[in-house]
């Protein structure tokens, strides 16, 4: 197809919009091409990942992960060497997996992924939790990456429950989701996936990434696959509530540095509290915390991480004394002044 492939998954990035409205009438509200981005950074996707999305929608996380991919191979290689090329083709025909159960959403992605320069891609039509194992088994993903349908039980946590048993030990996930599943309804999932994998972190987004669904609150949780969690080790909660957009009906705003607030959280995720990110965006002790969680599967977000000082500070006792001796001279004032007056 003529066309610049970037160009024309642009064009049809904005098509989407149109086809799909909110999305609230098949339980699908689709992640933000810059989101997708940032996850798939954070798991270090590289030229030979495997990468693998079990609730696919348009793409989205396949093609963040193939132009990721691509770009290490190229950067590895050097672009349009010989290496680089058999790489690349490689990467399109058999380092990417998805799964999407709806018809529409299925033509939707083999289109998108069609018109973004791969036309092999290994996009299946089929339920994710009935396709044949051998799907599984002979793909041996290293890379989950997951927005599953809101409407799903459990908020959609039974998807990363399952993709986690299809990986390969010591792969990365990361799942976008209604972050209600990381603080009570989904325990059994939870449960069972702190049996055999790691929660690395926990980063809480803007409660209006989904706009036109507004007030649905999500977080990203990132494990690591195969490996029981431990107690004895922090997980990382980071609070991202402030990504530098201001979201409204009618598009998005820059308004405070979003590109560098998304790079920085990838920066932050790695090193933690010694990352080199912006000093004036950020006040790392208000947005960042290393703590435990429980195996109850019921504390995996920021705010149940956050300690609230009540503690009286020095400056706290002053400014009451401070407060009370004015008004007390204020009363003084007023009383002498309805003497004077009387006399």
């Amino acid at each position: 197809m003529a066309g610049h492939p970037d160009i024309m998954g642009e064009m049809y990035s904005e098509f989407l919009k149109y086809a799909l409205g909110d999305g609230k009438e098949i339980g699908i509200v689709l992640t933000p091409p810059y989101v997708t981005k940032m996850m798939a950074e954070i798991l270090n996707v590289n030229k030979d990942s495997r990468t693998m999305d079990l609730a696919t929608g348009s793409a989205g996380f396949l093609i963040s992960s193939m132009e990721i991919m691509i770009d290490d191979a190229n950067k590895t290689f050097g672009k349009d060497t010989s290496k680089a090329n058999k790489k690349i083709e490689e990467i399109k025909k058999e380092q990417l997996l998805g799964v999407e159960l709806n018809a529409e959403m299925f033509t939707l992605a083999a289109t998108n992924m069609i018109l973004r320069g791969d036309g092999s891609s290994n996009i299946r039509k089929g339920n994710t939790f009935r396709t044949p194992e051998e799907l599984y088994t002979n793909f041996k993903a290293n890379r989950l990456l997951l927005n599953p349908p809101f409407s799903f039980e459990e908020n959609g946590m039974p998807f990363i429950r399952f993709g986690l048993s299809k990986m390969e030990k010591g792969g990365l996930a990361a799942i976008i989701i209604q972050d209600s599943a990381g603080s009570g309804r989904a325990v059994e999932s939870n449960k069972e996936i702190l049996k055999n994998n790691t929660l690395l972190a926990s980063i809480k987004m803007p409660v209006d990434l989904f706009i036109p669904m507004a007030g649905v609150q999500t977080s990203i949780y990132v494990f690591e696959a195969g490996i029981p969690h431990d107690y004895d080790k922090t997980v990382k909660f980071i609070d991202f509530r402030n990504d530098g957009y201001k979201r409204t009906k009618r598009g998005l705003n820059e308004v405070d540095s979003p590109t560098e607030r998304y790079q920085d959280i990838i920066k932050l995720y790695k090193a933690g509290k010694s990352a080199k990110v912006s000093e004036k965006l950020w006040d790392m002790d208000e947005i960042y915390i290393e703590d435990f969680i429980t195996d109850a599967g019921n504390d995996w977000n920021f705010e149940q991480h956050k300690k609230v000082d009540t503690k009286p500070k020095i400056e706290d006792f002053k400014k009451t004394v401070a407060d009370y001796l004015a008004w007390e001279v204020a009363n003084i004032l007023k009383s002498e002044g309805k003497s004077s007056k009387k006399a």
